[in-house]
């Protein structure tokens, strides 16, 4: 009777750990264009070391949390991301932050008809996993975004995985609290606390490595793959060049468990 107990408890784990879903968040890479002063990081090593470490982890899915490029949206440089995420060859979603262009990754990533008024925003169903993916990248959420938003969420029954560039709470980061915050916070979290189960919300934008608890929200911040800040400055002040990404695992009812990984930074020879 014992060992009959513990070999279903085995087969209740393994059964348990074959359907989860296992995703990789990386984030806030500002690659810039060749020769573009970056303050001596190499941007482009960086996202390469970070993206053949995650391609070892086995991953289901790969996303790409905004400001992939340095300042503004550049075509040409989602062209070179793009090529190196077909080159891992793991399906992924890219959504956009504060320094994209969505427009110019929705034509290069093949998604222009998830375009709404110039957002990109939508559903992906990652494994058994509804998981939606929002547009911030002109700091807001929009409107009409919000409704789809709530019309969406309606329809799940479980906790919900939601991947957005800025975080929907204040994030204890001086600096980009006070000068780069979600501008209709309030907004977004009306719709995120009226859903009846949890959320897990995963963001960068703050180029620091944070989990926040408000309500029902679980809000985990990644960190850069370019710099991380000190965010106890409230002056922009760089606190390492270590780069950052997240392993998430995701149970088919929603439920999530994660881990930050830092690997060691390039510097550009001068």
């Amino acid at each position: 009777m014992v060992l009959e107990g513990a070999i279903s408890r085995l087969i209740f784990l393994a059964c348990k750990l074959f359907l989860l879903m296992k995703i990789i968040q990386i984030t806030d890479l500002h690659i810039a264009n060749e020769g573009e002063d970056t303050f001596g990081v190499d941007v482009r090593q960086n996202f390469l070391d970070v993206l053949n470490t995650a391609k070892s982890y086995a991953p289901g899915f790969v996303v790409l949390s905004g400001d992939i490029c340095f300042n503004t949206g550049e075509l040409h440089i989602y062209q070179w991301v793009k090529s190196q995420l077909d080159f891992a060859g793991l399906p992924y979603a890219v959504i956009g932050g504060n320094h994209d262009d969505s427009k110019m990754i929705a034509a290069v990533f093949q998604a222009g008809h998830l375009l709404t008024g110039g957002d990109l925003y939508y559903k992906r169903h990652i494994g058994n996993n509804p998981v939606l993916f929002l547009e911030t990248s002109k700091g807001i959420v929009s409107d009409e975004q919000l409704a789809w938003l709530q019309k969406e969420l309606s329809q799940i029954k479980h906790d919900a995985v939601i991947f957005m560039h800025h975080p929907p709470v204040i994030g204890g980061v001086p600096h980009m609290d006070i000068n780069y915050p979600l501008q209709n916070m309030a907004a977004v979290q009306e719709v995120f606390f009226n859903f009846p189960h949890h959320i897990s919300v995963f963001c960068g934008h703050y180029h620091v490595e944070k989990v926040l608890c408000k309500r029902n929200l679980t809000v985990h911040i990644t960190p850069s793959t370019y710099f991380q800040m000190d965010w106890h400055a409230e002056r922009f002040s760089v606190d390492h060049l270590r780069p950052g990404f997240r392993e998430i695992s995701i149970r088919p009812d929603g439920v999530v468990d994660s881990t930050v990984v830092y690997l060691e930074g390039n510097k550009i020879d001068a």
